[in-house]
């Protein structure tokens, strides 16, 4: 539950309810961490308990080319502020965090694609199977696909910092001519993962964010032969959330992998 309240001073603020344990204190940290980056625009915290949340309210803008680019390079200036270790939760976040609805568990690690794999898509993986969305011969795909991630991730990468659940609706375009970040998944990851949510499900001036981060921070070659590889997460929390149709959509992801 999202709400704008007026304060007694006449100040407009978004007040937010956290269902999940520890979803706001998670909430909260992310913001604080991304903020603290000096490079995105996120809404200010004003204050926190364990049920909700108030923050700053940002007036609403329109999408233009100049502020897509600039947002590109605030981006990639974000993820080159990095992160103490791939699932390194933000400071004084909980473990047990948060992607939307659905529980993430925050797990430090050094290698990236075994990080991935154990924390990010065999949970959610085990779960579609568990729930009776997705077959046994279907994870069996989902499972090679792990498998095979050292060899398919890419050159090594450092650590990002991720605002992780990076689909256009958690981009704000403001009145001031700036992107805004809200309600993040935030922890240490691989940069090319945001990218790949900004792309999961579209995005106003994507070409030209695009631009901007390469300018700032070039990707490694081949990273769009990877997109689907990032999206793999997502997808499988979506499946389980959401059902079969987004299962489809995985294995695609798998597959499409698999086959480059």
């Amino acid at each position: 539950m999202l709400s704008e309240v007026t304060l007694d001073g006449g100040q407009v603020v978004m007040v937010k309810y956290g269902d999940g344990p520890a979803a706001v204190r998670a909430e909260a940290a992310g913001l604080r961490w991304l903020g603290d980056a000096g490079t995105v625009r996120v809404p200010a915290v004003y204050g926190h308990d364990a049920h909700w949340l108030v923050t700053e309210r940002v007036p609403h803008g329109r999408p233009d080319r100049r502020s897509a680019v600039r947002f590109g390079g605030d981006l990639a200036a974000l993820h080159s502020a990095g992160a103490a270790a791939f699932g390194a939760a933000p400071p004084d976040g909980p473990g047990e965090a948060y992607i939307g609805l659905a529980p993430m568990r925050n797990t430090p690690d050094d290698d990236w694609p075994r990080w991935y794999a154990e924390h990010r898509v065999l949970p959610y993986l085990r779960r579609a199977v568990d729930d009776g969305i997705m077959r046994a011969g279907e994870a069996a795909v989902v499972e090679r696909f792990c498998e095979r991630l050292p060899e398919l991730a890419g050159p090594a990468e450092p650590p990002a910092r991720l605002h992780g659940d990076l689909w256009n609706g958690n981009l704000l375009w403001g009145a001031d001519g700036h992107a805004w970040l809200i309600d993040p998944a935030a922890h240490g990851g691989h940069r090319e993962t945001d990218l790949a949510m900004l792309h999961l499900f579209g995005c106003p001036h994507l070409d030209l964010i695009l631009e901007g981060y390469q300018d700032a921070a070039p990707l490694a070659d081949g990273w769009t032969d990877r997109i689907p590889l990032h999206q793999m997460f997502p997808l499988l929390v979506h499946t389980v959330l959401f059902g079969r149709g987004y299962a489809e959509q995985s294995l695609a992801a798998a597959r499409a992998t698999l086959t480059r």
